[in-house]
């Protein structure tokens, strides 16, 4: 019982403390669930590429992997609940104020600080998760190729996916 309060409370403080959806969240992420033993840095990759394969949304699907991963059905909803909790009650709130205070020069200021720093959780967590997942030549081959398939040819990224999923296979066996 201690384990699915625990799980609650981890991702509920992620899901207070993280601005910036999915993404943004996954550098916290990693550092609870590595922090707390419950996942290992190579677990942890592994759950992050099966929930971008997933669908539905990034963080939600990491809480729901990790719940499941440490206590099953049950840590799954404690994990995924936590997670979704601080966002329900936040938005209830603020869609009560929003009318009043949206133009108050506080908010505007805040938002004004919040995106830059939304854009670096976002770079922590390409960099922290691109250190351990491109390794070798044929990971930077593959990482390169998929960057040129999204930025310049502007293929799919679920092609980009199948793509890298091939070319990860035939370096393996090559």
């Amino acid at each position: 019982m201690m384990i699915l309060i625990e799980l609650f409370l981890t991702f509920f403080k992620i899901g207070l403390f993280t601005f910036g959806g999915g993404y943004a969240m996954i550098p916290l992420i990693q550092e609870e669930m590595v922090a707390h033993g419950w996942l290992t840095i190579d677990q942890f990759v592994d759950i992050v590429a099966v929930s971008q394969m997933t669908p539905g949304a990034v963080a939600i699907n990491n809480a729901t992997f990790v719940g499941y991963k440490v206590a099953g059905f049950f840590g799954t909803a404690m994990s995924t609940f936590g997670l979704i909790a601080p966002s329900l009650i936040i938005i209830t709130i603020v869609a009560k104020l929003l009318d009043k205070f949206s133009n108050h020069p506080l908010v505007e200021g805040a938002w004004q600080g919040i995106r830059p720093a939304v854009v670096g959780l976002i770079m922590v967590a390409v960099i922290s998760i691109g250190k351990e997942v491109i390794i070798g030549i044929d990971g930077i081959i593959i990482g390169i190729i998929a960057l040129v398939l999204l930025a310049k040819v502007k293929l799919h990224p679920i092609g980009v996916i199948v793509i890298s999923g091939i070319l990860g296979v035939l370096f393996t066996y090559i």
